[in-house]
């Protein structure tokens, strides 16, 4: 499973893109933030984060497989 960062979740993780192995058994997007939040705890201290699969805004209880382009979209400040 490859998942896209952006924006301040790259500077947290220090990489663009994260590849996860199957064998996280990840098959949920709650499942996939917890999996984050544990490997990256500074995630867990975001306002916000939401999670795109497929180019669209997906939910918690979503289920993922490993063919999907997922994404981290985090915060965004506006002025």
């Amino acid at each position: 499973m490859k998942v896209l960062l952006f924006g301040i979740t790259r500077e947290i993780t220090g990489q663009s893109r994260i590849n996860i192995p199957e064998i996280a058994g990840i098959n949920t997007v709650k499942a996939l933030k917890d999996w984050l939040g544990q490997q990256y705890p500074a995630l867990q201290s975001l306002s916000s984060m939401a999670v795109a699969v497929d180019s669209e805004y997906a939910q918690d209880e979503d289920a993922l497989t490993p063919e999907q382009e997922i994404a981290l979209i985090p915060p965004v400040s506006g002025g």
